[in-house]
């Protein structure tokens, strides 16, 4: 199977090629010919199978297959949206979507948060025909008319699962309301909640449905292994793994900000150059970070979840969680940072006692069995005489996770905290999330 097969005209098999694709992955098989057909789309996907080009190669193809009419003002329109939920993700997304565009007259932007609204407005006084944004930031455009959303062909929601497990939903639907009613929709999402499933039978029309792995699998290309380990030795575990293997890329999972902070700051005073990203962490900050450690200039990166999202490294190495997740459909976005593209991964996690509970929730998910191994000095206590385990509640929630102006654009916080949750199923039945949260 090649990409020419599929459909595509020689100006994007072109780029392909000069992006170094050599044959589609089983989301781009089956997305792109359907994509091409003009029809509604709602994809089951995991990250990491390239589904970005699954819906942007489609996308480019059939938006230079038309031209567009100006607009009221003479301004040419904005004929494509992609929704992300984080900065780093729409980041990522524009700037594969502007190498695969690279021989045709298309024009992309990214628009999101944390950054001055100025150059975007500019930007948008020129010809953009593809705007990939974070939902908060997009409004703030709408709200100031530097945008106009009706003459969108095209609307993609990318990692929806994960946006309206933020609090974007109502933002989204105003967005939605912004645009005509005739457009093509394409909604990935690696879950299908009860959310997600009501969203599609809302959004799309008559859509084909496809899903190309095992809901909540993790990628056969990833190794997991799993550490028990004393709660106060984890950070000492973390530098001896580092050093001792001699790793030189390693992208490090906590629950909150203040913890990727201190923890960032001890692993430099072992000598392992690092540096964390969060959403406190100004855009410049955050772009420097994720730069440096892409080029191999910086040694570990600390990240929370939210963050997380966009970083697209081509044979990342290796993922720690170095604290589990609350929520255990987060383990498989994390772990999914490696094993990308059919390349090989590593994911550890260092589990230590109170950590058993949610240790035992992703084992159900994934439907295998974790086997901690134990290295000499730096055994857990015995069971019988650790301190008893507090069940998650209400008490984990509000605390250090990623909330707030500033992120992304956003008015006003959300009211859960996106990383610090408290178990799902201690959540029953809880009112819509209104708030904003662009990361």
């Amino acid at each position: 199977m090649s990409f020419a097969s599929l459909g595509l005209n020689a100006q994007l098999v072109q780029a392909i090629n000069e992006c170094g694709y050599t044959e589609p992955t089983p989301i781009q098989t089956q997305a792109i010919p359907l994509v091409l057909k003009g029809g509604d789309l709602l994809a089951g996907a995991q990250t990491g199978t390239g589904k970005t080009a699954g819906f942007g190669l489609p996308m480019l193809q059939r938006l230079s297959e038309t031209k567009a009419k100006p607009l009221a003002n003479g301004r040419p329109p904005v004929r494509a949206l992609v929704l992300t939920p984080t900065r780093e993700l729409a980041a990522q997304v524009e700037e594969n979507l502007r190498a695969y565009a690279k021989h045709s007259d298309l024009t992309t932007l990214a628009m999101f948060g944390g950054v001055s609204i100025n150059p975007q407005m500019k930007a948008l006084g020129r010809k953009v025909d593809i705007v990939v944004a974070t939902p908060g930031r997009l409004l703030d455009h709408v709200s100031q008319r530097s945008i106009d959303l009706s003459r969108v062909e095209m609307l993609v929601l990318d990692e929806a699962d994960r946006m309206l497990d933020m609090g974007f939903i109502r933002d989204i639907r105003r967005i939605i309301a912004k645009m005509p009613v005739k457009r093509q929709n394409l909604l990935f999402s690696a879950t299908f909640s009860n959310e997600i499933k009501q969203l599609a039978e809302d959004l799309l029309h008559e859509p084909e449905h496809i899903e190309v792995a095992t809901r909540n699998a993790t990628a056969d290309t990833i190794a997991q292994r799993f550490y028990g380990v004393d709660k106060n030795k984890k950070r000492a575990l973390l530098s001896y793994l580092i050093g001792h293997n001699n790793w030189q890329q390693v992208l490090v999972f906590t629950r909150t900000k203040h913890g990727a902070n201190r923890l960032a700051m001890q692993l430099d005073k072992d000598g392992l150059p690092a540096m964390a990203i969060h959403g406190d962490k100004s855009q410049g900050a955050r772009t420097r970070a994720l730069s440096q450690f892409k080029e191999g200039k910086l040694r570990v990166l600390v990240a929370t979840d939210i963050a997380a999202r966009g970083i697209d490294i081509s044979e990342l190495p290796h993922v720690v969680n170095y604290e589990l997740p609350h929520v255990a459909e987060d383990y498989v976005h994390r772990i999914g940072r490696t094993g990308r593209a059919g390349s090989q991964g590593e994911a550890l996690s260092l589990v230590c006692f109170e950590e058993k509970p949610l240790l035992k929730a992703i084992e159900k998910l994934i439907k295998q069995s974790a086997q901690l191994e134990i290295l000499p000095g730096y055994e857990p206590l015995p069971d019988s005489q650790q301190p008893p385990i507090e069940k998650p509640g209400a008490n984990n929630r509000g605390r250090g996770g990623n909330g707030g102006r500033g992120n992304g654009g956003g008015r006003g916080q959300n009211p859960r905290n996106a990383n610090n949750k408290a178990p799902r199923s201690n959540r029953p039945n809880q009112p819509q999330r209104h708030g904003r949260h662009d990361d």
